[in-house]
């Protein structure tokens, strides 16, 4: 371990966020290349460090710091040499060596603890001199909180993140409340913060510890789909978490109702919510049956029927009757729900609610949750499509709770889409919090055609919205059901549909599109599924290897997402001198990796270049589950540049790789919107809450040219057989129902 004294001559790079740190330290006359996590640095300041030298194959040899300590410049020539460096805005060569004359030795006291003198000096005025002081201030206050954090065993890097969350506050919520940590700062889980808490000295019945584990719980709730939590449920979770007794959980649980922290609804079981939730839920309900209520946009079209007819001769179509219904209702309605399955003519039918619209000089505009679905839309329609995201004005901007990382929209109730007919797809990947923030930006009259499957899985995020407004029956909905000659051609539609209506599976190989590979051992699925991605399969479905996708019911387990990943990595992109790579959280990432974003980042930046790297686009927001590609690893810059659908870049911080992961494989769940020419399905056993009928479908309907599953034929029978759904806590039904008794009548008419 190395011991080094001097001065910071240069920063090669630093970044903001989490604070690494390369600069030339100048100490005895000699240069030393540093590296590491350094809370606060400027160019002159003198400091103390220590650590360890290693060899860099690119950037040579550099002290891989353990500490960084600044110190108080000591002679006149060290002060001179830091106010001159521009470490303190205003202060620049000439004004430096006038404030050393005037104090010398003295200069780095008066500047922090009698920042006023400074007027003393010609051409600093007062208030020159308290900007000045502030600065110091500053500087020496992180330096301090960064201290004071580390002997609760949280890293430089945290450190950073939580200084930025609160300042000066830090200090009293460190000592009276740390599980704030857990709601406010990203990357700070209840564990963390119990641990924190712990090293404080508060014990484990305080109140603030079973109020805050209540807390964490509602929203662990919410990242597994839950709108809320019965408060049975909500109270084992918490006592199970926790480790105290029922009486004080349910206590605690009473005493936040009253504050207006958490909101209870109905009696048996009583529905725990978090405020926003509820909110949301409720503001969904009232803002869809009040749209419902209005009367569309005026055309000049007398006779929609007759149109509708001309349309199909024009374009040579011959709708059902259930099409034809569909497509008038969205003409003469407000508010639509169209649900089918695969081939059973969803995307004619919008074609023609689109043509209809467009004849009778009505806007229409298309968007769907994710950028393959809003590709797919354009493809199928003609039209352009976009994402709901992009759609709505996506920002980093703080929320109503504050929460910035779940971002706000330009387009609301104050900026609404202008249009007469909006058409989402791919509805039921919609959550409840993107659904409410589009439902505030539709101007009453506008026409709403909310189109999805309602088989498949619901949304990764919390709620199942489609499902709930059909069953709440309060809309017009209409479920195609009939599957059209031309797609019977295709057994993925033919086996889909056989898997809707429990029925099993031919599975002789005798199909051109759906094949079983019957195998019983982990290693021969690898095997085979490797070949397949390196052999003939990419050909046969006109892809490339990079475009099949291998998806797994599972995160864990030999077939888990995890595992399947390293092994297909180690095949597909293995290492190699001049692929550049970096290990985080156990998750090794390599230069031309397909990886996929596993949370909404509202405030990451993105561009699109072109010609010689120049942006010629720029924006912000990647979501949960965009995929991408690693561009380039720079060890140097400590960042990651990845390249999304549509060619947006992002450049990711190495302390900011936890949102990303591999997705050579990917859950079904994750895959929804997305269509590939071909999937592989890899299949054993798994969890009864897994296997399950509508997550076989939603992984067969992800498919558009070719499906193989590889695997036993027990457990896709077990799967067909299985009807459970995984249990969802939703009341957006209960919402919609309550006001429809109340505002409209005991049977809850509309129209």
């Amino acid at each position: 371990m190395e011991e080094i004294r001097g001065f910071v001559e240069n920063i090669i790079y630093r970044s903001e966020e989490s604070a690494y740190t390369v600069f030339e330290l100048s100490a005895s006359g000699e240069t030393v290349t540093c590296t590491g996590v350094v809370a606060s640095i400027s160019e002159g300041e003198s400091c103390r460090v220590t650590g360890s030298y290693v060899q860099h194959a690119v950037y040579g040899r550099q002290l891989k710091l353990e500490s960084f300590e600044a110190v108080a410049p000591e002679t006149a020539e060290a002060m001179l040499r830091y106010l001159a460096s521009g470490a303190i805005k205003g202060i620049g060569e000439t004004l430096a060596a006038r404030i050393v004359k005037c104090f010398g030795s003295d200069t780095m006291r008066i500047i922090d603890e009698e920042p006023e003198r400074l007027a003393e000096v010609k051409g600093i005025s007062a208030r020159g001199a308290r900007e000045i002081g502030a600065q110091a201030r500053d500087k020496r206050d992180l330096r301090d909180a960064i201290m004071f954090l580390q002997q609760y065993g949280i890293s430089n890097t945290m450190a950073v993140r939580i200084w930025k969350t609160y300042g000066m506050s830090v200090y009293g919520i460190l000592k009276e409340n740390p599980y704030r940590l857990a709601e406010d700062v990203r990357g700070i889980g209840f564990a963390t913060a119990d641990l924190i808490a712990s090293r404080a000295g508060i014990r484990a019945d305080s109140d603030f510890r079973i109020r805050s584990g209540l807390l964490y719980i509602l929203s662990e709730a919410s990242g597994e789909g839950h709108s809320y939590l019965p408060r049975e449920e909500a109270v084992r979770r918490a006592v199970r978490l926790l480790q105290v007794e029922e009486d004080q959980v349910s206590l605690q649980l009473d005493n936040l109702l009253v504050e207006r922290e958490l909101v209870a609804r109905g009696r048996e079981p009583q529905q725990i919510y978090s405020p926003r939730a509820f909110r949301e839920e409720q503001q969904i309900a009232r803002m869809l049956l009040e749209l419902d209520a209005d009367r569309p946009t005026e055309t000049d079209t007398a006779d929609p029927a007759a149109r509708i007819r001309d349309i199909e001769k024009r374009e040579g179509l011959e709708l059902d009757d259930l099409q034809r219904e569909a497509v008038l209702q969205a003409f003469e309605h407000t508010v639509l729900l169209l649900s089918g399955g695969p081939g059973t003519g969803k995307t004619t039918t919008i074609n023609t609610i689109i043509r209809l619209l467009r004849d009778a000089d009505l806007s229409v505009m298309l968007a769907a949750p994710t950028g393959r679905a809003a590709r797919r839309m354009t493809e199928a329609t003609g039209f352009p499509a976009m994402t709901i995201h992009r759609m709505l004005g996506v920002r980093g901007l703080p929320s109503e709770d504050g929460q910035a990382d779940r971002g706000g929209f330009e387009k609301g109730r104050d900026n609404p889409l202008e249009t007469d007919a909006l058409i989402i797809d791919e509805m039921s990947m919609v959550d409840t919090h993107l659904f409410h923030a589009l439902l505030r930006a539709i101007l009453p009259g506008t026409r709403l055609i909310l189109v999805g499957d309602v088989d498949q899985l619901p949304s990764v995020g919390a709620g199942r919205v489609l499902q709930d407004l059909m069953e709440s029956g309060a809309f017009r909905t209409i479920r195609l059901k009939k599957i059209f000659r031309q797609a019977m051609e295709s057994d993925i539609v033919v086996n889909a549909h056989r898997i809707l209506e429990g029925e099993m599976l031919d599975l002789d190989n005798r199909s051109r599109d759906f094949f079983f590979l019957e195998r019983d051992q982990i290693p021969v699925i690898y095997k085979h599924t490797v070949d397949l991605l390196q052999g003939r399969l990419p050909a046969y479905a006109g892809c490339n290897p990079w475009e099949v996708q291998v998806l797994t019911p599972m995160r864990k387990g030999s077939l888990g997402v995890n595992r399947l990943n390293e092994v297909l990595q180690s095949v597909l992109n293995p290492p190699a001198p001049d692929r550049r790579e970096i290990t985080r959280q156990e998750v090794t990432f390599r230069e031309g990796d397909k990886v996929m974003q596993t949370r909404n980042n509202y405030q990451i930046a993105w561009e699109i270049r072109g010609n010689f790297g120049i942006p010629v686009e720029q924006g912000t927001g990647i979501f949960n589950g965009d995929f991408g590609r690693v561009e380039e690893i720079d060890p140097h810059a400590q960042t990651m540049t990845v390249r999304f659908d549509e060619d947006r870049m992002v450049t990711y911080p190495f302390a900011e790789l936890e949102d990303l992961e591999l997705a050579y494989a990917v859950t079904v769940h994750k895959s929804q919107g997305s269509e590939y020419p071909a999937v592989i399905l890899p299949l054993l056993s798994g969890p009864s809450g897994l296997f399950s009928r509508n997550l076989l479908y939603t992984a067969v309907t992800r498919a558009r040219n070719c499906v193989v599953i590889l695997g036993s034929r027990e457990a896709v029978r077990e799967m067909i057989a299985n009807t459970r759904q995984s249990l969802r806590y939703t009341g957006l039904r209960d919402r919609i129902e309550e006001i429809r008794r109340r505002e409209y009548g005991e049977k809850g008419e509309t129209a």
